[in-house]
């Protein structure tokens, strides 16, 4: 059986998100869509929410081999963890690549998994988790970039941030 791992923070999940995993639930026999904790970055989700929201995501399409978890630790460790050989990355064309490669070649040294990477659909490409945030704060329509259970937790989250 292989194993696939997707690690991102998904803060919010977007549809570009949803487009790789799908792709990848084709290809793999189990797909761990891993939400992945970086101290060093404030979320606007928590990871609990960013979980459930996955889940809720994915939940009407039906997927029975993705898995939805989140890590504090190294995607790698998850890797063994689960058994993984293969971490799968979407590649944007805003220099993605660039920024993956190194992770993916320690990765490799650290785990011995190896990294797929897969190209943003066309329509997609230009949608990041920053993207949409910034377009909700300034009262832009997101309809589209996420999937639907995401925008009000979007409005609620951006209710909050004006009251703190």
């Amino acid at each position: 059986m292989t194993i696939a791992v997707c690690p991102g923070s998904y803060d919010p999940v977007t549809a570009g998100h949803l487009d790789v995993i799908e792709r990848c639930a084709r290809f793999f026999d189990e797909v761990h869509v891993v939400v992945a904790v970086n101290a060093a970055k404030t979320p606007m989700f928590s990871e609990e929410t960013r979980v459930e929201i996955i889940r809720k995501a994915l939940e009407e399409r039906n997927y029975r081999n993705i898995k939805v978890a989140s890590t504090t630790g190294l995607i790698t460790d998850y890797c063994k963890k689960v058994g993984a050989t293969v971490i799968v990355k979407g590649l944007r064309q805003n220099g993605d690549y660039e920024a993956e490669l190194g992770m993916a070649l320690v990765n490799r040294k650290l785990a011995d998994v190896e990294t797929l990477f897969l190209p943003a659909v066309p329509d997609l490409e230009h949608i990041s988790s920053s993207i949409v945030k910034d377009v909700a704060r300034h009262g832009g329509d997101v309809t589209g970039m996420v999937p639907d259970c995401v925008i009000p937790l979007l409005g609620e989250a951006l209710n909050d941030e004006k009251r703190a």
